[in-house]
């Protein structure tokens, strides 16, 4: 027996039509304190809740159930996916956590898995985070990342951050110190490779007085200051192979000497590191210690680039707009659709750290209050750049259809539509990271007309 409770009717009746379709009992109400008072006679085999409800909230539901069901499976869905809901869900012992809208056939497969779980295990109560630096993010490969967060919430173990260069690694690593036990102890962040090689040693494990020339003084090194909270290690990939040994000793006995030393120092640190590079790749190539990629690889999380995420460009504008607000002193400057258009169009790939800056930027230079296309550069996608890249392809398909005509008889839209098609298919797929509904939102066609141009067009 599934129990679903939501207060959008549409969402209950949708889930009810789907999991009957899968041979599944429900049972639907609309408020939490009308499922509580069910719950005393006969518990379900999982539970659906939304969030964001009249009266009692999902959240709160959670809490309830915790100590009278704590072995059920609560599945939380919500249209208020970010990351202080991910993480208060799991906290709360939530199963699992989807955010609307969700693929309909992923939401079953996903009750079928907590159907058959009996041996879940219940997240554990740890001390309230303090605020964390923002993340934002409503596409699917950030609603991963907040999951991924979540469910590490109550743990100390050692996870690997990959992506790209300004993808917000040390953000992630910020919000999973910032959402586990260790939250109140420090948080020490180091780049490796904005470091000189042979100064790396000492930053990381100290020095005694002297040690060598110019050592004055005894020096405290990262993994003491760290000493009992979190040592993220950015640009992992860029540390020399001795020094990657002394790491791993660290990791594996959790001791250490300081540059010059002879007592073992002992810390309990976890590390969290991270890369752009491919370690898998430096193993194979001598240049990463195997060993120690797999003591960092525990957990892994993947930071998508902002092009695989150009719906929260908006939301990303708002927010550092109105940060570089603050530093201005003036009010947030506001933007257009056709200079929307072009900053969500453009490939930014220096990610989100490029796009804070371009935020600085036009907020410098660009006169009033609103932003135009007027207003932004041609190396930010501005001026004619977009104009450009639209004469240059609609050129190219004149040409085609000029050679075509020459070539053949065949009707030119019966050539070039299912192309076009499957092009476009192929991107919004590829954008959405295979979420078929969210990739129909974008085509601007529903679920079942894409469905049927795949089937049609052999892309399933």
């Amino acid at each position: 027996m599934v129990w679903i409770v939501d207060d959008d009717k549409s969402v209950r009746w949708v889930l009810e039509k789907a999991l009957a379709q899968a041979d599944m009992e429900t049972r639907s109400f609309e408020r939490a304190e009308h499922l509580l008072e069910a719950i005393d006679d006969h518990a379900p085999d999982v539970l659906i809740t939304d969030i964001r409800m009249p009266g009692m909230s999902g959240l709160t539901l959670l809490e309830r159930l915790r100590s009278t069901c704590p072995d059920l499976p609560i599945i939380v869905i919500t249209a208020h996916a970010d990351l202080e809901n991910a993480v208060a869900a799991y906290k709360g012992g939530a199963f699992e956590y989807l955010p609307k809208p969700f693929d309909i056939d992923e939401a079953v497969e996903l009750v079928r898995k907590a159907a058959s779980t009996n041996d879940r295990a219940i997240a554990k109560d740890i001390a309230r985070s303090r605020p964390i630096a923002a993340m934002i993010g409503q596409a699917p490969a950030m609603q991963d990342v907040f999951r991924a967060i979540g469910r590490l919430s109550g743990s100390s173990m050692t996870v690997l951050i990959t992506g790209e260069s300004g993808t917000g690694k040390e953000l992630v690593a910020k919000a999973l110190h910032d959402h586990s036990p260790r939250a109140g102890k420090a948080f020490v962040a180091l780049n490796t490779s904005a470091i000189a090689a042979e100064l790396l040693e000492t930053e990381l494990f100290g020095h005694e007085k002297g040690a060598f020339m110019g050592a004055d003084s005894r020096r405290i090194g990262r993994f003491e200051q760290a000493d009992g909270g979190t040592l993220f290690l950015d640009e992992i990939g860029d540390m020399s192979v001795a020094l990657q040994t002394r790491l791993l000793r660290v990791l594996a006995e959790g001791e250490f000497y300081r540059v010059g030393g002879q007592t073992p120092i002992k810390v309990d640190v976890r590390v969290i590191a991270a890369t752009n590079q491919d370690l898998a790749r430096a193993v194979k190539e001598a240049r990463f210690r195997e060993d120690l990629f797999h003591r960092l690889n525990v957990i892994r999380i993947n930071t998508p680039p902002l092009r695989h995420r150009r719906e929260d460009i908006p939301s990303l504008l708002k927010h550092y707009f109105a940060a570089a607000a603050k530093e201005t002193g003036g009010p947030p400057k506001l933007i257009d659709a056709e200079a929307l258009d072009v900053l969500q169009g453009y490939s930014w790939p220096g990610n989100v750290r490029q796009l804070v800056n371009a935020t600085r930027r036009l907020t410098v230079t660009a006169p009033g209050g609103v932003i135009t296309a007027r207003d932004i550069p041609a190396d930010l996608g501005g001026n004619e750049t977009g104009q450009s890249m639209t004469e240059e392809w609609t050129r190219t398909l004149a040409t085609w259809a000029e050679r075509q005509l020459h070539d053949s008889d065949a009707p030119l839209l019966e050539t070039a539509l299912p192309e076009f098609e499957k092009t476009l298919i192929e991107i919004a797929i590829s954008r959405t990271n295979g979420h078929r509904q969210e990739a129909a939102k974008l085509l601007g066609w529903g679920r079942n007309t894409l469905a049927r141009k795949m089937k049609a067009l052999h892309l399933d």
